[in-house]
């Protein structure tokens, strides 16, 4: 568990997280007084730590002191455990429970109209949506275009190399980026980050709830890939120069 410092002032009319936390609360009737500012954000940990057996040896004056504790960390004074099971699980034999599951299909698989799976996901140097980290031009110097990174054998059945323009298209949408090989992904998959919004990859997503967890299904969907396409903009975040080729992974 680590502590995040504030680097700026919160520009214009926005506020922070927990105020506005905090007026909707009350607007539900709920008499919630945690303060402003840092008290009110050490106060909420406090209740925290006190509501949760794992953290309740990480007091707010020790995180502010050490930055970091190693989580779980149950009792005041202790180190924190490297490990969060170590003589036994938090059941009543002290055992892991194993529960078998059955395999509940996709909504959507691939057919003969879209041959390929869709995988969505993070990227190493971009995080989630590239809101920060596109700002950075070390970072952006790095990963600076969209890229779908297929398997080789898949790359070579569409006739292109990397680097090559390449279109994805679902039944929701299609969007053109640059093609990378990429041995570490299945066939008949391929993988693209959800981080350029130049060529924005939730467009294609399939919007299916899970039947049990409700969580749509943005990470799997079928689609069809074809060579060429429109050249996505790229994003106007202030990046650096490009110093990988595309369809390449930059080593730094």
């Amino acid at each position: 568990m680590q502590i995040g410092r504030k680097a700026l002032n919160p520009p214009g009319q926005s506020r922070q997280d927990l105020e506005i936390i905090i007026d909707l609360a009350r607007e539900l009737g709920l008499s919630w007084d945690y303060g402003t500012g840092e008290p009110a954000v050490a106060a909420v940990f406090d209740e925290m730590r006190h509501t949760m057996p794992s953290i309740g040896g990480i007091t707010w004056e020790r995180l502010q002191a050490e930055d970091s504790v190693t989580y779980p960390c149950v009792n005041e004074g202790d180190p924190g455990d490297s490990v969060v099971f170590i003589d036994s699980f938090p059941t009543p034999t002290g055992r892991a429970r194993f529960v078998p599951a059955d395999i509940i299909p996709a909504d959507e698989r691939p057919d003969t109209d879209y041959p390929l799976v869709l995988i969505t996901g993070r990227q190493l140097e971009h995080w989630h949506t590239g809101s920060m980290t596109r700002r950075s031009g070390v970072l952006d110097a790095i990963e600076p275009d969209p890229v779908a990174s297929l398997h080789p054998l898949d790359l070579a059945a569409l006739g292109a190399k990397p680097g090559d323009l390449i279109t994805i298209e679902s039944r929701r949408g299609k969007v053109s980026l640059y093609a990378r090989e990429d041995d570490s992904s299945p066939h008949g998959a391929v993988f693209v980050a959800f981080c350029f919004y130049e060529a924005a990859i939730n467009k294609l997503t399939n919007s299916a709830l899970d039947p049990f967890g409700k969580i749509p299904e943005f990470k799997y969907c079928a689609v069809r890939v074809t060579l060429g396409g429109t050249p996505p903009v790229q994003a106007s975040y202030g990046g650096g120069q490009i110093l990988a080729p595309r369809g390449t992974v930059a080593q730094v």
